[in-house]
């Protein structure tokens, strides 16, 4: 690297470090915010010479990035941003602080994905999906859909794994060839991990007609946009790769929504060469992923963190989550936008039956959603009132972003 990239990765270790002993956090977004002030063109730098996978969506980001690392693992080591800072400055601290690596494997908040293009040239990138998230400060999803659909037709030699279950995914990751600006569509592998939510693709983005779904299958119906086939899928607790060879996947967290995230996990590290043969059993090994599915003890009490951010993220945490006592917190800060009309979006009806606590900086709004769903509620302040609330055993706790951050604070910021 130039000497100027040294100095600025040597700083941008410093500062981490430097926070991560402070107890200001993990250091990773101040170490890449100096290095990029002392060398605009840092992550550039810190990208040659490594194969990179970007993995961005609006759910599972995180997960995902986690399990493809374990899995692009099997041929060395791995830089990645582990805790979730999925911004350039993000992307910066981690490869700085990784050092030398043949391979990377960076979550990349959706909005920044063409910049992140831009500065790693990636060998693949990862397209979960897109659902409606923070929309009081973020792109509606049809026009997310554009940008990513912009990017890579400026980046036709990067691979792409692409959900085939998401209409807006779809459409992004197949952009028109373009002769006389040299522009061919990219190279994309498909898979399908089912998609449960289908409230923010009922318009084809490409002529504005509706989509129509019948079992697995979606078309528009007036234009050939359809579902193409799948590579990867997962079928009943395994996924099926593209020679038809069925793998059991044995994970340590929960729900339906993580065998997807697993299936997206061995088609990414494919790409490298990876055989699923080899990956499936490094992907038991991801037990939480920076506090989300962490487990722990207090006061008799077995307390499960999950994360759910937007309409999609809540319904498949209702499908993680035991039938338990359950904490919902919400807060509406400016990591979680500051509408919450979207909590009507959300059926609260499977806490039926159940006893549930609410608490978080809008605990009011969600005490009118869950009484609009008939579904009894007690307030608690604190979370040592809600542990204390609950008999011994299973709590849930169901949180979006900052007061899922405040709970794990609580707990020793547990990862």
């Amino acid at each position: 690297m130039p000497l100027r990239a040294k100095v600025a990765s040597s700083v941008s270790r410093t500062a981490a470090a430097l926070s991560r002993a402070a107890g200001r956090g993990d250091g990773s977004v101040i170490g890449g915010w100096i290095g990029l002030k002392i060398d605009p063109d840092l992550l550039a730098h810190l990208s040659t010479g490594r194969a990179i996978a970007l993995v961005s969506g609006t759910n599972g980001k995180t997960t995902t990035t986690r399990l493809t690392t374990a899995a692009v693992g099997v041929l060395g080591r791995v830089a990645t941003n582990s805790f979730g800072a999925n911004m350039p400055t993000g992307h910066t601290s981690a490869l700085a602080k990784a050092g030398s690596t043949p391979y990377a494997v960076l979550e990349v908040d959706e909005h920044y994905l063409a910049q992140v293009l831009e500065a790693t040239e990636p060998h693949v990138v990862a397209l979960l999906n897109l659902s409606r998230d923070q929309l009081d400060r973020a792109k509606e999803v049809a026009m997310m859909a554009q940008l990513w659909r912009a990017a890579l037709v400026r980046h036709p030699d990067v691979r792409v794994v692409a959900n085939a279950d998401d209409p807006m995914v779809v459409w992004a990751a197949c952009p028109p060839a373009d002769p006389a600006q040299g522009h061919v569509p990219p190279h994309v592998t498909w898979f399908s991990a089912g998609q449960r939510w289908h409230d923010d693709s009922w318009v084809c983005p490409e002529c504005g007609s509706t989509i129509q779904r019948s079992g697995e299958q979606w078309w528009c119906t007036g234009c050939p946009l359809r579902r193409p086939e799948p590579q990867w899928t997962v079928e009943d607790d395994g996924v099926l790769d593209p020679t038809g060879a069925w793998h059991k996947i044995q994970l340590q967290l929960p729900g339906k929504v993580n065998l997807g995230n697993a299936a997206t996990a061995l088609a990414v590290a494919a790409e490298f060469g990876v055989r699923p043969v080899d990956a499936v059993s490094r992907l038991g090994s991801v037990t939480s992923v920076a506090g989300r599915y962490a487990q722990v003890d207090r006061d008799g009490r077995n307390i499960r963190l999950l994360l759910a951010k937007n309409p999609a993220s809540w319904l498949e945490a209702f499908d993680m989550a035991d039938v338990a006592p359950t904490l919902l917190s919400i807060n509406a800060r400016d990591p979680d936008g500051l509408d919450t009309s979207w909590l009507f979006d959300v059926d609260f009806s499977p806490l039926a039956g159940r006893q549930v606590l609410i608490t978080g900086d809008r605990a009011y709004d969600l005490a009118v959603r869950l009484d609009v769903n008939g579904v009894p509620f007690r307030h608690v302040r604190t979370f040592d009132e809600a542990v204390r609330a609950v008999p011994p055993g299973r709590l849930e706790v169901i949180a979006n972003y900052t007061a899922f951050q405040d709970i794990r604070a609580e707990l020793d910021r547990v990862n």
